[in-house]
């Protein structure tokens, strides 16, 4: 599949944590200040291989993921995005976003980056109710979260977006209401609220006491009902299963995967979608700052297929795009009517969509829509 020569995206994946969470199983490694010399250096060289491939597309999203960003020193951080400018096509009005522990941010720091171009804050509060982070085994309060966000707001960023978790071990309506509550009176614009999910080879995997406190599935399914009523109802408009925004706040970059669209990784365990292929890094600090260019293992020769593009679209609030559908399109349509009257899809004349009721089953529906 050859490149549309869109702009692109570019994702760095800082790999450090100064404690794993429990429930996380994201790659990461203890940080040290020599191993963040030796992955500012790799990735610099990455960025440099990369300049060469990208035949002048511009660049109109850069994200730093992790693992915590917010962790590298001021300088690291200048380091990268200033041999970005340099290297890549950015383009002006480039989203530059970076996510944030707020344990890790001080005034001083905020204004730094700020100063080098970053644009967007993506802070994991998670919860504003100190039970709750305690049990979580996050080493902020609700106070810190808060104030880590009013420090940036007074830094000048103007695009804050904070994470929060749904279904956390002995959430009650009442804890997440008021997590809520605490939450849109903030000067942010967007919220990611991710359904807690147990994953395998992590601590919470294996606490028995963890796992029979969590909400059922009826229970799950009212406290992310209720999370999208209340988000929806305060201005945070969802565009997708885990996202809601403000108008006009809808993260760019996060965008490109789900509409399909190119995007570089760099650093140990990101992935990328480029020139017509999808590949990834190996998870392993050590092998990427010894190695003088990553490696990168190919996932998929042909991607973006119409199933891949579909599932990823049906994702989004706004659909699929009949118009995408080709020889499938009367098929969904008459499924879709199905799914309408159980109040899981609708459908206009020029997309079907699912609803937040199906939303909360998408994995089924989705594969009922379009698998023959």
């Amino acid at each position: 599949m050859m490149s549309d020569k869109k702009n692109l995206g570019l994702y760095i994946h800082v790999p450090f944590c100064a404690v794993k969470c429990p429930y996380c199983d994201f790659y990461s490694v203890s940080y040290s200040r020599k191993n963040e010399n030796l992955y500012t250096d790799a990735v610099i060289r990455n960025l440099e291989r990369y300049s060469g491939l990208c035949g002048g597309r511009k660049i109109d999203t850069i994200y730093f993921g992790g693992g915590t960003p917010s962790l590298l020193s001021a300088q690291s951080v200048r380091k990268i995005l200033f041999s970005t400018f340099k290297l890549f096509n950015v383009e002006n009005s480039a989203e530059i976003t970076m996510e944030a522990n707020p344990d890790t941010l001080t005034a001083a720091k905020l204004h730094e980056f700020y100063s080098f171009g970053i644009n967007r804050l993506s802070i994991g509060v998670q919860s504003l109710n100190d039970n709750e982070l305690l049990k979580l085994g996050r080493k902020h309060s609700s106070a810190k979260a808060q104030k880590a966000v009013n420090m940036a707001y007074d830094t000048g960023f103007s695009n804050i977006s904070c994470d929060i978790m749904l279904g956390i071990c002995g959430q009650t309506p009442e804890t997440l209401n008021s997590t809520l509550e605490k939450l849109v009176k903030l000067p942010i614009k967007h919220i990611s609220a991710y359904m807690l999910k147990i994953e395998p080879d992590t601590p919470f995997a294996e606490n028995e006491n963890i796992i029979k406190n969590l909400p059922d599935d009826d229970q799950f399914a009212d406290i992310y009902l209720d999370t999208v009523e209340f988000l929806e109802n305060h201005g945070f408009k969802q565009y997708e299963i885990s996202n809601f925004s403000e108008n006009g706040f809808e993260s760019r970059h996060n965008l490109k995967y789900w509409l399909c669209e190119e995007y570089i990784g760099i650093a140990p365990s990101a992935h990328s979608f480029f020139n017509g292929k999808r590949y990834f890094v190996p998870s392993e600090l050590i092998k990427f700052t010894d190695e003088q260019f990553q490696t990168e293992i190919i996932n998929e020769e042909n991607p973006a297929d119409f199933e891949e593009k579909a599932m990823l679209r049906l994702r989004l609030k706004n659909g699929l795009p009949l118009d995408m559908c080709g020889e499938k399109k009367d098929s969904i349509i008459k499924k879709a009517g199905y799914l309408k009257k159980e109040g899981l899809a609708d459908l206009n004349s020029n997309a079907v969509f699912l609803t937040p009721e199906g939303f909360l089953v998408s994995n089924q529906i989705i594969e009922y829509l379009i698998m023959d």
